[in-house]
């Protein structure tokens, strides 16, 4: 028994030096520490301390962004000098009652098939007369539209090319506010351009840029020339397509908007399938509430004044009366109506839906079958 307690006494000190060496050592050089999880004892600040570059994101996005040049036709207005008797003669062509000149305008896109599907945004491409797409490689090829969403802002082309590269789209698009963003574009012509930013806000809308509106809005840099490009996140899936700056003079002050990769990826394959995007239609008009109207109602009853119900529309059918306060729709609460609005022309049409609604201080629910909303006339 004493000889082991003197084997222990003896090897006391050599094993606390060791183990004091050690430490001293794992301290003075931390790469010598096991490998390990330490995300437990790290804050959210330091990890993201600790990505220093989105090369890769970059990597496997830029490939599926492209540039597009357009020819457009512009009619030219005589001078109005030119019928006067006098002055007639300073101007040649008089006879002509206009003229005609080509303007070049650019943009950007994105491959989001392997096929040849681009998206882009239709104020890129309207009116054009001539679409031209150059790729990340460098290859240039004219591309065919097929087809259009005003109402979105969105349109659609087709090129054909091999080995194209498609942008992956997650489904569906999970982004936070906070998240960092990277715009892929050709901003003033001047070739692909990355800038790097934050989501700063989802749900972006009332902003008078198209008929639907369900913005993501980002401070990365976004000008002329980014319009159609990839707004994608740090591991380079499609987050939105870029399509609008807030400033005056088409100059960034650190706010653009992008409509999200499902509503883009949706309004695509409704274009390909039926040549434009099919809509859900009530056929009504509505305002949000006001006044005394808006403080007498609970929160869960506050919705929206029916101002307008359309002759043979499935709202009449319903019995839907101007005056009526909408509050619901398939227990769905319809907001300042916009949500409501969204809600209908997401819902396919021959769908019945039940509208939840306040007459004369009483609730009530009404059905009836959504129709297909009619093509806009201009």
């Amino acid at each position: 028994m004493m000889s082991a307690r003197r084997l222990i006494q003896s090897l006391g000190w050599p094993v606390a030096t060791g183990l004091l060496i050690a430490l001293i050592a794992l301290m003075a050089f931390p790469e010598l520490r096991p490998p390990g999880n330490t995300s437990s004892s790290q804050t959210p600040a330091s990890r993201q301390a600790q990505v220093s570059s989105y090369a890769d994101a970059v990597d496997r996005a830029a490939p599926a962004v492209v540039s597009i040049y357009t020819q457009k036709m512009r009619e030219q207005q005589r001078h109005p000098l030119a019928d006067h008797p006098y002055f007639r003669r300073f101007f040649r062509n008089s006879d002509r009652p206009q003229q005609e000149r080509m303007q070049s305008a650019l943009g950007s896109g994105v491959i989001v098939d392997e096929s040849g599907y681009l998206l882009t945004n239709e104020h890129v491409i309207e009116n054009a007369e001539e679409i031209l797409v150059v790729l990340y490689d460098g290859r240039e090829t004219r591309a065919e539209l097929v087809g259009t969403d005003p109402e979105s802002d969105l349109a659609v082309l087709k090129i054909e090319l091999d080995n194209l590269t498609a942008i992956t789209v997650p489904e569906p698009t999970q982004a936070r506010i906070g998240d960092v963003v990277l715009a892929i574009g050709n901003p003033f012509g001047m070739g692909q351009t990355v800038t790097q930013g934050i989501l700063s806000a989802t749900g972006r809308y009332n902003l008078n840029l198209s008929e639907y509106e369900n913005f993501l809005q980002t401070d990365a840099a976004v000008n002329v020339g980014n319009s159609g490009g990839a707004l994608i996140d740090a591991s380079g899936q499609l987050l939105g397509i870029n399509t609008a700056i807030l400033g005056e003079g088409n100059t960034n002050v650190g706010i653009s908007f992008a409509i999200p990769a499902d509503s883009a990826m949706d309004a695509l394959r409704q274009i390909i399938e039926h040549g434009r995007v099919v809509r859900g239609w009530l056929g009504l008009a509505v305002r949000p509430l006001t006044g005394g109207v808006q403080s007498s109602a609970s929160d869960e009853s506050r919705g929206v004044l029916v101002t307008e119900v359309m002759p043979n529309s499935p709202a009449e059918r319903a019995g839907l009366r101007p005056g009526d306060i909408l509050t619901h729709i398939d227990d769905v609460h319809v907001g300042d109506g916009r949500r409501g609005m969204d809600k209908i022309a997401a819902t396919a049409p021959g769908s019945k839906v039940t509208l939840s609604i306040r007459r004369n201080g009483e609730s009530m629910e009404l059905s009836t079958v959504i129709a297909e909303r009619p093509v806009p006339t201009s």
